[in-house]
């Protein structure tokens, strides 16, 4: 049976161009919205940061910035105030402005360059991750070393903090590495992969479901070592998929986001995780998160990476590189798109939450022995019929009964959401006739 993914019908339309900003003189690898969603930051390999103001399209020269070396990584804080900019190779270059003030701090510590940066929800923590293959956690307001070095295997080209600062994800390699850090305790939580190749994959990663699981493109492929092989010649053949992850065991949850055919560079979620947008192979396609559906393909040339979303999801942002011309391009995400994904999440939480509803209920209510054994048979039913096809999104009880999914399997876990709606429709009926059961 085909995943969700490859089985909903999808759109192939073309991106409304709004502004196309220019002046960078090499490729871009990072860019940032200001919570506004009126200003813009980019970063460059020509050594500068570059601030925009997206309303009139040009570039506010005052604020540009020049660095020692060529720019990986800049962040906005959500409330504005901060701006970090990570930067060489194997010079490390990490940079921290107070955007009010003008004060910019350096931050000292990584050997190598800086090369991926994320700023804590609650605007008071920054991750950063090296080519040194180390991550570490920074207090912005006194540039202090809090947390680390987390040492990971691979060159480190992805961080992100959990919604809640507790947990930091870290992807290392060519998506080959993923692992999960406890701020406090530093150390790791869990890992999953091995070494692969000497490069790194930038696409971020990004927690979802509560702080319960993760997104990232990811290969669990061994890469070829480069030392025995040419990898350039067929690196795009790998980390094509991107998974959901439990954030606790680091095992698959639910269908891949399956599609691209080649390696996906590009990769945002929309702040309320309904619409997903990732890049590869000259595509920009549009996901709904809850459902796994493919909702919209565009043919894109030359596009580059990053991929971001507007804080309001309206706009999409991609970067092209042709030579010497390097752009930004902001389109408008198309509306009816948004609205399709956002549906399709209200509805996917709706059931969960009457579901959930119900089932709180009948356990904090019913003591009984029909009521035990209601509940043993509603496990069975989850445990037997496990799910291979996620249009509709595993509900929260008992997902560590599921069994292994598997495309293969003919049942799906509509099947298992039917049988247990059923029992919960009839527990009353159970337990106001005193059946016994032998």
């Amino acid at each position: 049976m085909a995943s969700a993914s490859t089985k909903a019908a999808t759109t192939k339309s073309t991106l409304k161009l709004v502004t196309t900003l220019k002046g960078h003189g090499d490729g871009i690898p990072s860019i940032s919205y200001f919570p506004d969603g009126q200003r813009m930051i980019s970063g460059s390999f020509d050594q500068t940061t570059r601030q925009w103001d997206l309303k009139a399209g040009k570039e506010i020269e005052e604020a540009r910035d020049v660095c020692e070396n060529g720019v990986h990584a800049v962040a906005v804080s959500r409330d504005g105030r901060w701006v970090v900019t990570g930067s060489g190779d194997w010079d490390a270059e990490l940079k921290v402005c107070e955007v009010e003030t003008g004060i910019v701090k350096t931050f000292e510590g990584h050997s190598e360059g800086v090369v991926c940066i994320d700023i804590s929800a609650d605007n008071t923590l920054l991750a950063s991750g090296s080519y040194d293959r180390t991550a570490r956690i920074w207090n912005l307001e006194t540039g202090k070393l809090v947390a680390g070095p987390f040492e990971s295997i691979g060159w480190v080209g992805s961080v992100r903090f959990s919604p809640d600062s507790k947990k930091l994800a870290v992807k290392s390699d060519w998506g080959t590495c993923l692992e999960v850090w406890d701020v406090q305790s530093q150390k790791s939580d869990m890992s999953i992969g091995k070494p692969g190749g000497r490069g790194t994959m930038r696409s971020p990663i990004f927690w979802t479901n509560k702080n319960k699981t993760i997104i990232a493109a990811f290969e669990f492929r061994p890469i070829p070592d480069p030392d025995h092989e040419d990898l350039d010649d067929h690196v795009d053949d790998y980390t094509k998929t991107i998974y959901e992850f439990d954030a606790a065991t680091l095992e698959t949850v639910g269908a891949p986001f399956e599609g691209h055919t080649k390696l996906v560079g590009g990769l945002a979620l929309s702040f309320d995780g309904a619409l997903l947008a990732s890049a590869s192979d000259n595509t920009i396609k549009l996901w709904a998160f809850e459902s796994r559906q493919l909702l919209a393909f565009f043919d894109v040339q030359n596009v580059d990476f990053p991929l971001v979303l507007s804080p309001d999801s309206r706009q999409l942002v991609y970067t092209t590189s042709i030579e010497d011309d390097h752009k930004i391009c902001i389109c408008d995400t198309p509306p009816e798109i948004l609205a399709q994904a956002r549906t399709i999440a209200r509805k996917n939480s709706a059931r969960r939450d009457l579901l959930n509803v119900r089932i709180s209920f009948f356990y904090s209510s019913h003591n009984s022995p029909i009521a035990i054994y209601y509940r043993s048979l509603m496990q069975l039913a989850v445990l037997l019929l496990g799910t291979a096809d996620h249009r509709y999104p595993p509900y929260l009880w008992h997902r560590d009964l599921r069994l292994q999914e598997t495309r293969s399997n003919p049942l799906s876990f509509a099947s298992a959401n039917s049988f247990a709606f059923l029992f919960v429709r009839t527990q009353s009926l159970f337990v106001i006739s005193n059946l016994v059961i032998p």
